[in-house]
């Protein structure tokens, strides 16, 4: 449960995926003059640099950052690549951020944040990266029940775990009815893998689909990091989905598409 570092694979196609989406609700949310609550409960380390020799061992960025720079997939005025621009003036050219410094370029003063991370090592590395946030050494799972319903109310909420633990998948959408139930305002995202082998993200997301008719849904199709990697794919199941949202997913997925 401790193992995952995500720094090996900072920057990929799924990391592409889900910061645009949402770098894209945090923009969106944040054009309101109302205080906001962020929510995370699996942060990682913040802040990753794409030249360390973790990065480069796996080289997995060249399919997710770096080809949508090269490509130009987004536009520079896309809430990503701003927050990219933020952190790379500020850490240099191979640096890459982490949904928490993500979420720390779009929030104001007046906003919170709490970040979950148990991993140690991790722990430290994102007290080092973040400012203004509440960090939380402890399972992002309880975290989260503990906070909710937050103050301000308004917010939003990631859930992105490793799924190193594959009862995960089984206990995310009671965790998120949960959450619901609580803060029936909150914006809620789950990250997950969309895996080539196994149906249990499929059967999670089906139950997700009945317990939240009106949830949103993302998945991008990739080739796998390498011979044999599981994972195919990157989805994004939103609770509460801002307006606009499903039309930004909708051209994300298109250009992963083409």
């Amino acid at each position: 449960m401790l193992s995952y570092q995500h720094i090996y694979h900072a920057g990929n196609a799924a990391d592409l995926h889900k910061h645009a989406l949402l770098a894209w609700m945090l923009d969106y949310l944040t054009r309101k003059d109302k205080p906001l609550s962020y929510i995370e409960t699996h942060a990682g380390r913040g802040l990753y640099d794409l030249a360390s020799a973790e990065a480069r061992k796996t080289a997995e960025a060249e399919a997710g950052i770096g080809r949508a720079e090269s490509g130009q997939w987004l536009p520079p005025d896309h809430p990503l690549m701003r927050a990219l621009h933020d952190v790379r003036q500020r850490h240099g050219a191979s640096a890459y951020p982490g949904s928490p410094l993500i979420a720390q370029h779009f929030l104001r003063p007046g906003d919170t944040a709490h970040l979950a991370e148990l991993h140690p090592a991790e722990h430290d590395a994102l007290a080092q990266a973040v400012r203004g946030a509440k960090l939380h050494r402890q399972d992002g799972f309880a975290m989260a029940q503990a906070v909710t319903p937050p103050t301000p109310r308004r917010g939003l909420m990631l859930v992105d775990p490793s799924y190193e633990v594959k009862a995960d998948y089984g206990a995310i959408p009671g965790f998120l009815s949960d959450i619901a139930r609580k803060w029936n305002v909150g914006v809620l995202v789950l990250w997950y893998p969309v895996l080539s082998d196994i149906n249990l993200q499929t059967t999670m997301v089906d139950t997700l689909g009945t317990a939240f008719p009106d949830g949103l849904k993302s998945e991008v199709r990739f080739p796998p990091a390498k011979p044999g990697h599981g994972m195919v794919g990157s989805g994004i199941f939103v609770v509460n989905p801002p307006w606009g949202l499903a039309d930004e997913a909708a051209r994300l997925a298109a250009v992963f598409a083409g």
